[in-house]
C-alpha cells in the first residue's frame, strides 16, 4: 500500500477531512493513552452539529470533536505511571495572546460532585470551524469557555481554508508561523501566552509538548505519525488523482515543489 508521497502535510487530504479528521483524533487519543500519568485519561468527545440556512453547503458540516485529557481522581500509581518518550519536541515560539483589556468580574458554577475535570483539549480543527460564520462563533465560544475554565487549550489547523479563529490573534504571530498550517498551545497556568509551532509544507509535521496536569510534565504528540497513517489506512495513495490540483490550490513555489516531488515519484 502506498505511503504519503510527501514528507509532511499532504494538501490533497483536506479534501477528505471528514475521514481524515476522525483517523487523527483517534490516533492521537491511542498515541497519548500510554503516555499519560495515572489518574488521567485520554477520551475522544461526541460530534455536534453546526448548520445555518443562509450558509454555503460546505459550511454545512460537523463540528470538529476533541481529544480531551481528563482527570480521574483518587486513582493510584498502581495503575501505571507515565512511559518513557522517544520522541524529541519541538520547540514553540511564545507570544502574546492578546492586547490588554479591562479586567472583568464573572461567576463559574462548578459540579463538585463530578470527578472528571477536564485537563486538555486538543482540538483538530474543521471546515465547520473555520469556513461559516454561525461554525466560528460556536467554536470560539467553545474556545473562551475551555480558557475560562482553566483549561488546557491545544488546537491543530491542518487546513488551508476558511478564516483564523486559533486562541491567539494573527498580528502577534510571524508569518512563516501562520502559513500554510499553523498549531496553537494555551497553557491553563500561561493564558497571556500562547506556544505556536511553526508547520511548513516542505517539512515533517511538528512533535509537540502537550500540557497536563501543572505537576505533570508535557508528552509529546508526533503529528507526523499521525497523518502518514491516516494516509494509509485511509487508502488515499490508490484514491487521490495527483493529476488534478489540491482543494485549494498550491501556488507560486510551493505548487512548483509539490510538482516536482510528485514527478519524481511517478504520480504525474
Amino acid at each position: 500500500m502506498s505511503k504519503n508521497p510527501f514528507p509532511g502535510m499532504n494538501p490533497w487530504l483536506e479534501a477528505h477531512w471528514g475521514d481524515v479528521h476522525t483517523s487523527l483524533t483517534t490516533y492521537a487519543r491511542d498515541q497519548l493513552q500510554p503516555q499519560l500519568p495515572a489518574g488521567l485519561r485520554a477520551r475522544i468527545e461526541e460530534y455536534v452539529t453546526v448548520e445555518a440556512e443562509d450558509e454555503p453547503e460546505r459550511a454545512r458540516s460537523r463540528f470538529s470533536p476533541d481529544v480531551r485529557v481528563i482527570e480521574r481522581p483518587g486513582e493510584s500509581d498502581a495503575f501505571g505511571g507515565v512511559a518513557t518518550a522517544v520522541a524529541v519536541a519541538a520547540e514553540p515560539l511564545v507570544v502574546p495572546r492578546q492586547s490588554e483589556l479591562e479586567t472583568l468580574h464573572y461567576i463559574q458554577i462548578v459540579d463538585t460532585r463530578a470527578g472528571h475535570r477536564i485537563v486538555t483539549s486538543i482540538e483538530f480543527l474543521s471546515p465547520a470551524n473555520k469556513v461559516s460564520a454561525a461554525g466560528r462563533k460556536q467554536y470560539l465560544t467553545k474556545q473562551q469557555q475551555m480558557l475560562d475554565g482553566g483549561v488546557n487549550l491545544v488546537e491543530i489547523d491542518l487546513l488551508r481554508a476558511g478564516r483564523w479563529v486559533l486562541a491567539v490573534l494573527p498580528g502577534f504571530v510571524p508569518r512563516d508561523y501562520q502559513e500554510p498550517y499553523r498549531i496553537c498551545v494555551v497553557r491553563a497556568d500561561q493564558s497571556t501566552v500562547a506556544e505556536v509551532y511553526r508547520v511548513a509544507l516542505r517539512e515533517p509535521l511538528p512533535t509537540i509538548r502537550i500540557p497536563l496536569r501543572s505537576e505533570d510534565q508535557d508528552v509529546p504528540l508526533q503529528l507526523q505519525t499521525l497523518i502518514d497513517a491516516a494516509y494509509v489506512n485511509g487508502r488515499y495513495g490508490d484514491d487521490i488523482d495527483y493529476r488534478e490540483d489540491p482543494d485549494p490550490e498550491l501556488i507560486g513555489p510551493e505548487a512548483e515543489w509539490a510538482d516536482r516531488v510528485l514527478r519524481e515519484q511517478g504520480l504525474r
